[in-house]
């Protein structure tokens, strides 16, 4: 017979790379202080990563060993399991279209859940609760373009607008303006530009 340790450990290998797994979803396999005891062990002799409290995940093995599940696969499979938006940080949109040249520092993530922090191996990794507006578009570049002149503010608005246009293209641009009902009135204001294209 499995132990409860065994059994969630073939749970967890059957998820694809990224799935975190909490307690409270591994109670077909046994009583909660037995599901509780049994991450413990894990997590101790490194067969599963703590990436939160609460919050677990599987290391994934290569032929060189093993390596923490990539910060995108982790982010991607807490929105579907919580429901919460979350998209690139203002600062990271800013680096994907060629604005800026810095690389963040941090990984940071923008969500319309609570923020908090996650350990990925060695990789921290933080989401920041931001307003909703701020998460529209989340994957797409008109999305990020939006998100990079939120992060720039008013006063840099215009200028990385001009930037961004010849980037966009037609069908983006569109996208883009469409966002601009939810954006504050400063933002929405330099968005009306793009009516003219």
């Amino acid at each position: 017979m499995n132990t409860t340790a065994e059994s969630i450990k073939a749970f967890s290998a059957s998820l694809p790379e990224g799935a975190t797994v909490s307690a409270k979803e591994l109670l077909h396999l046994g009583e909660r202080a037995a599901v509780d005891q049994a991450l413990s062990r894990l997590v101790r002799r490194g067969e599963l990563m703590r990436v939160k409290r609460g919050l677990f995940a599987l290391p994934v093995k290569t032929r060189f060993g093993e390596r923490a599940p990539t910060v995108e696969s982790v982010v991607k499979n807490i929105a579907m399991s919580t429901g919460e938006m979350i998209s690139a940080s203002g600062a990271s949109a800013a680096n994907m279209l060629g604005l800026s040249t810095q690389n963040p520092t941090r990984q940071i993530y923008w969500t319309s859940g609570p923020s908090r922090r996650l350990q990925l191996g060695a990789q921290n990794v933080e989401l920041q609760h931001v307003p909703n507006w701020q998460l529209r578009a989340p994957h797409s570049r008109a999305g990020h373009a939006f998100r990079a002149m939120a992060y720039y503010g008013k006063s840099e608005a215009r200028h990385v607008l001009q930037r961004l246009k010849s980037q966009l293209n037609d069908e983006e641009q569109r996208e883009l303006f469409a966002l601009r009902a939810g954006a504050p009135t400063w933002l929405a204001q330099e968005l009306s530009v793009l009516a003219a294209i």
